[in-house]
């Protein structure tokens, strides 16, 4: 066969007391129960984190939806009092309602639905505007007046002067 020999076990096996297998399984018995606690310690740090966690993903929920609702609020104040804003111009005779966007706003609030300071806005803008106040300008092109709402009655001749008949029968007679 091969020449390898085939190596027989050592005779002198190691053997333990009593004593020392007893004071091996006594250690492996603290570690073991050691090992179990540290376990448990580290399974309970776990539950607190995760508990933690969730707490503050729920916070931050609700304080995300605390910030929406007022900034949604703010935004909806504000066009209530640029809304109030255009109603006082008009009231104060301002032509064009886009011009108070020329005017600085932040002495202007609405508390309980009135508004405060807008008296000295439009104060203060027919001083340094006042081409933005006064009659609307008229987009016809006719720069005449327009007529009266009756029609004109004409006058008979019975009724009129002999210098009155002569000018009106000179201006038909133009006419024609």
């Amino acid at each position: 066969m091969s020449d390898q020999t085939l190596q027989e076990p050592n005779p002198q096996t190691k053997t333990f007391t009593l004593e020392y297998v007893q004071e091996l399984r006594a250690e492996n018995k603290g570690l073991r129960l050691n090992n179990q606690a540290l376990t448990a310690k580290v399974e309970g740090f776990e539950t607190e984190k995760a508990e933690a966690v969730a707490k503050a993903v729920e916070d931050a929920k609700v304080q995300a939806k605390e910030e929406a609702r007022t900034e949604v609020q703010a935004e909806a104040d504000q066009r209530v009092l640029l809304a109030e804003l255009k109603s006082e111009a008009v009231k104060n005779g301002m032509v064009d309602a886009d011009g108070l966007k020329l005017a600085d706003l932040s002495g202007v609030s609405l508390k309980d639905g009135k508004l405060e300071g807008a008296d000295a806005l439009f104060a203060g803008l027919k001083e340094s505007k006042p081409y933005l106040f006064g009659q609307p300008q008229s987009n016809s092109s006719n720069p005449n007046k327009p007529p009266s709402p009756t029609p004109p009655t004409p006058k008979m001749a019975k009724d009129m002067t002999a210098e009155e008949y002569a000018v009106a029968k000179a201006s038909v007679i133009k006419l024609k």
